[in-house]
């Protein structure tokens, strides 16, 4: 969603980089590109106008002029600002203190509330919460029958006791979901209320009723990123009439203008809590203002992939892992290099992934092209051989290449490319759990390349090397058995024994006269 910005934010940096010095129509000129970025990015006016305020009171400022790398400096004046319009702080939900706390989700019809409902029982379950999901929205069709399903597919518990469909009241099943809750120890309450189209009255004040009914510990608004600047008017208008606590984005994965991801915390003064970017139950979490910042600005979001990979990837397994590439290269299998993909698919998207890394902004054409199916199709080929060519790919010849192909549905090219790739793989895992570092990189300490060459070095260096004439190999071999001698009886010259002293030695002729 924020392809554009980032791009139109990295050239405005681009031309400042290599600049000993800023002058103040440098900085004006930066300024100028980045409200026309924010402009076209949908940002709310008055947010702008902010923004740009202070981020020029400050580029002005001694922080700048008197920095080191002012080009770096401004930059991080531009992300500490990113991070004030988009709320400052992590906010996190409220607990009551005595269950269930009640959660009231309210929005625009279309904003995504009910699967947002399922997102959010999943992620409450996944923090050890036993989430109850209610079915208060009884005027949209099947809008009851969406939720069970949601419901179903994240694995929470269920209040609908109404048809819905235009039939039931909605503030007596909110309130009778309460008792239902503490009967069936449901810790928290999500209650799913009825989208309006727009900012209708009647359904306003039945989204107060509810309120008042069950006195919720969290309203939330939940808004649809890619309708712009008409987000931020109807979340003004939903603040004034029934009030909430916190925002939570929708459909950030969309390719439309996100403005208004921009815009919302600022105008309304209530943060951004959570964030869903895709249709998969596991698309949602907490929404950090820093990181989203981040990655705005293209530095990647390091913090949310390492938090990603420690959910998916089981501790146990990994020293398990470990310890078996210490082993030896061989110890690591095919059986255990599908294991390792299937674990990563499960993070979610592989683009996604890879967007995360830093500096991955200059490679977005690519990872946008990735090919998801990838993945797919090598799993197919490694579950099309036998238990043996997966222990051993070494016994792989042509004709069972021929086979796997063929019962994998893919080319015999590519299953030569897999089986080169799992060595690859295998070699350069195995030694990094050896402790030998990345390969591949020569001279850097601790990241290796550099170690395989001076093991070799020490290698040919070993010893000294024997003469191919049997004459001087012999009185090579006499020498050196002479210096072993000599330095067991204690002689520091290597002198056979006795002859320290020699009677019959005379210095020659020429250090006699020398010496007068």
């Amino acid at each position: 969603m924020f392809d554009t910005l980032s791009d139109r934010l990295a050239s405005t940096f681009k031309n400042l980089r290599g600049k000993g010095r800023l002058s103040e129509a440098d900085i004006d000129a930066t300024a100028r590109e980045i409200r026309i970025a924010l402009l076209e990015a949908d940002v709310a006016l008055p947010v702008v106008r902010a923004f740009i305020k202070q981020v020029k009171e400050r580029a002005n400022g001694t922080e700048v002029s008197q920095a080191l790398n002012p080009a770096q400096q401004v930059i991080k004046i531009v992300n500490e600002e990113l991070v004030g319009i988009l709320g400052g702080e992590t906010r996190r939900l409220r607990f009551a203190k005595t269950p269930p706390t009640v959660i009231m989700l309210a929005g625009l019809q279309g904003a995504g509330k009910t699967t947002l409902a399922g997102k959010l029982g999943r992620w409450l379950k996944g923090q050890g919460h036993a989430p109850l999901l209610v079915a208060c929205d009884l005027q949209r069709p099947n809008a009851v029958n969406q939720l069970s399903v949601v419901a179903e597919r994240a694995g929470v518990a269920i209040y609908a006791p109404e048809p819905g469909n235009g039939v039931g009241d909605p503030v007596k099943v909110a309130k009778d979901s309460i008792e239902f809750a503490h009967g069936k120890q449901h810790d928290v309450v999500i209650v799913d209320t009825a989208g309006r189209l727009g900012i209708d009255q009647e359904l306003m004040q039945q989204a107060a009723d509810i309120r008042d009914a069950v006195s919720p510990d969290e309203v939330l608004f939940v808004v649809d990123a890619m309708i712009g600047q008409d987000a931020v008017n109807t979340a003004e208008a939903f603040r004034d009439g029934v009030g909430f606590d916190g925002v939570v984005l929708s459909k950030l994965d969309g390719d439309a203008r996100g403005g208004a991801a921009l815009s919302i915390a600022h105008v309304t003064g209530k943060q951004i809590m959570f964030a869903s970017n895709g249709e998969k139950l596991d698309d949602f979490d907490a929404f950090h203002p820093d990181r989203m910042a981040s990655r705005i600005l293209g530095m990647g979001d390091m913090l949310s992939l390492i938090e990603k990979a420690e959910q998916t990837f089981s501790q146990a397994e990994a020293e398990k892992m470990a310890a078996k590439l210490q082993k030896g290269p061989k110890e690591f299998t095919l059986d255990d290099f599908l294991a390792q993909m299937e674990q990563v698919r499960k993070m979610g998207s592989i683009s996604k992934l890879l967007g995360m890394l830093p500096g991955m902004g200059q490679m977005k054409d690519q990872i946008n092209n990735l090919d998801e199916r990838e993945v797919d199709r090598t799993a197919a080929i490694i579950k099309s051989m036998t238990p043996a060519e997966r222990h051993e790919p070494t016994i792989i010849n042509g004709s069972r290449r021929a086979r796997i192909a063929k019962g994998s549905g893919v080319d015999v090219s590519a299953v030569k490319n897999l089986v080169e790739r799992f060595f690859d793989a295998r070699k350069m895992m195995s030694k990094m759990a050896q402790g030998g570092g990345m390969p591949g990189m020569p001279g850097m300490p601790g990241m290796g390349g550099g170690g395989a060459k001076k093991k070799k070095q020490v290698k040919q260096a070993k010893g000294k090397r024997k003469s191919g004439n049997p004459m001087k190999r012999k009185a090579d071999e006499e020498a050196a058995a002479a210096r072993r001698e000599a330095a067991q009886s204690g002689n520091p010259l290597g002198l056979p024994q006795g002859s320290q002293e020699p009677q019959d030695f005379e210095l020659p002729e020429e250090f006699k006269k020398f010496m007068g």
